[in-house]
């Protein structure tokens, strides 16, 4: 091989090095990004059932009896 082939050997090999590094970073990144969005998910997804039982009458109802209870269970704690 002559000294021009070697050069763009070089070349093209350099080019895909830098390619497969950046590659591997992208690949990390996005790991990294979805579960921050699957947290974030989860989280949304918490909110919109605390909301569901509050705005729904089962739910309201639990929340009262368990607001009631918990003063009866605090009243003999503090007797």
């Amino acid at each position: 091989m002559n000294t021009a082939e070697w050069i763009l050997v070089m070349f093209l090999s350099v080019a895909l090095l830098v390619f497969l590094l950046l590659a591997v970073i992208l690949i990390a990144k996005l790991i990294g990004l979805v579960k921050e969005i699957r947290r974030i998910v989860i989280t949304g997804q918490d909110i919109a059932d605390n909301v569901k039982d509050m705005t729904s009458i089962g739910g309201l109802v639990k929340v009262v009896t368990d607001k009631l209870k918990g003063e009866k269970d605090g009243k003999k704690a503090k007797e």
